[in-house]
């Protein structure tokens, strides 16, 4: 009985051995696509273009740009509605290309929705 114990044992530690070493890959992999993420953007456009978002793929704003036309001092309300219209499409956007690029790692995991 003994034996197969420690038989039993030695099988399966090559495996966790195996095992880490592909996590420790991955873990490698997710973090080179994080700085990838970094530098890819997108951007969100609103209102005919009166607000424009520009978003990198770690949902950070990098640029809003306001048409001159859409600062007017009586409608401020509704170029605060833009903004935010053009930041929530920007932020969807950045998620969607973060998702696209991190699921064939989190798909090896067998965790289709990390993100």
């Amino acid at each position: 009985m003994g034996s197969k114990g420690k038989g039993g044992s030695k099988r399966f530690q090559p495996g966790v051995g195996g095992m880490m070493k592909q996590i420790q890959q991955l873990q490698a992999q997710m973090a080179k696509v994080q700085e990838e993420l970094a530098e890819e953007t997108v951007t969100a456009s609103v209102g005919g273009g009166a607000v424009t978002v520009v978003m990198n793929g770690q949902q950070e704003v990098c640029a809003v740009t306001i048409d001159p036309e859409a600062v007017d001092p009586e409608e401020v309300e509704m170029l605060q509605d833009l903004i935010m219209a053009a930041v929530n499409e920007a932020m969807r956007k950045s998620q969607g290309l973060a998702q696209e690029r991190m699921s064939p790692l989190t798909g090896a995991l067998g965790i289709p929705g990390l993100l």
